[in-house]
């Protein structure tokens, strides 16, 4: 048997444009041999969002530049991979295709199997690439337009227990940004200037708390916020200071309550767990410091291992695009055919009740 597999991934389906070389060992240990990733922040910053048309046409002019760098950084050429790896979904559709194309047209010359990846199932399996976690494990996933806590059963087996019923949080996070005049992206934003702020001077709702439902909702906090920075308008740099901890405050306590409700089922669900229960953080947003620790204490309390990968591996990246093709090559599960097709909308859970965004594309969550 082969020592190891090894595979190039793809990833285009925002505003990063990332190329990388993923090795899985015969002990089924991961190793990213390059991850090569470029920002279109600069592109994007002047329209304080991502710009679709922009996004698809940076992703056209670096794309090839970055397979070259993640193959060269590797030390490998084409003919030493396995297999090619690219993001088929969900994101924005022209990205997607410039991803997909690239792969489908490398993995065509060099005659090798394509894997078209959900690009949250690449969120969902990088802890079992960083930390080598076994299944079941719950993850919260808040990347993009996507709150949701879901059930990882194995490769290609994930059930939602929670969505967002409107706003996501990244998107909650970045219209506080841009109501109050911070800078894209906005969570970053709202982060550092949360750092000088008064975290109990504006009382914002926590919403859903108490709940025993395992959904998010987002849209009334986002609401409030607006409506206390009306209230004391003009707004001074320390009144952006307070209304962005205050904020963080209600988002930190709104998860603890979802989260820990969810930690709940896990563990009347499961009793015994290879390793012990653990909860994955996964999606940019993931790279907050104050939710990061709200839910260490959250998994200490409750018993669970909390897992938060690297900071460049919550974001968009390609490795954890290879290492999701990886585990499909690893657990048998045959390769895609050349005439798959981008989707803008996929969810990791096609069974699961549709609560938002429902449309002739599907279910956006």
């Amino acid at each position: 048997m082969t020592p190891f597999l090894r595979i190039l991934g793809i990833e285009t389906s925002c505003d990063e444009t990332a190329a990388s070389v993923v090795v899985r060992h015969v002990d089924g240990r991961g190793e990213i041999a390059s991850d090569v990733v470029l920002s279109q922040l600069e592109e994007h910053s002047a329209y304080g969002g991502v710009v679709p048309e922009i996004a698809a046409r940076a992703h056209v002019e670096a794309l090839d530049t970055l397979v070259e760098e993640a193959l060269a950084e590797a030390g490998v050429t084409l003919a030493d991979i396995d297999a090619v790896a690219a993001t088929s979904g969900p994101g924005l559709i022209g990205g997607l295709i410039v991803g997909l194309m690239t792969g489908k047209a490398i993995a065509k010359a060099a005659d090798k199997p394509l894997y078209a990846i959900n690009h949250l199932e690449g969120h969902a399996l990088t802890a079992r690439l960083t930390d080598g976690l076994s299944f079941p494990y719950l993850m919260l996933l808040v990347s993009g337009g996507h709150t949701q806590l879901i059930l990882v059963r194995g490769v290609g087996h994930y059930e939602r227990w929670g969505t967002t019923i409107d706003d996501a949080l990244g998107e909650a996070f970045d219209k506080t940004a841009k109501l109050l005049g911070l800078p894209y992206p906005g969570g970053p934003a709202v982060e550092k200037a949360a750092a000088n702020g008064n975290p109990d001077r504006f009382a914002l709702p926590r919403p859903m708390v108490g709940e025993t439902r395992l959904d998010f909702s987002f849209s009334g906090l986002k609401t409030a916020v607006r409506q206390a920075a009306t209230a004391i308008a003009p707004l001074s740099d320390q009144d952006i200071a307070d209304i962005c901890a205050s904020f963080q405050k209600a988002v930190s306590r709104t998860l603890r309550d979802r989260i820990g409700r969810g930690l709940q089922r896990f563990l009347e669900e499961f009793r015994d767990v290879d390793g012990g229960p653990a909860l994955v953080v996964a999606g940019g947003v993931a790279a907050n410091q104050e939710i990061r620790r709200t839910l260490q204490e959250l998994c200490d309390k409750n018993g669970f291992r909390f897992i938060a990968p690297p900071l460049q591996l919550c974001t968009d990246n390609a490795a954890m695009i290879a290492w999701a093709g990886l585990e499909r090559m690893a657990k048998g599960l045959e390769p895609d055919d050349f005439d798959v097709q981008p989707r803008s909308r996929w969810p990791l859970d096609a069974q699961a009740q549709t609560l938002i965004g429902f449309g002739k594309r599907g279910a956006k969550a």
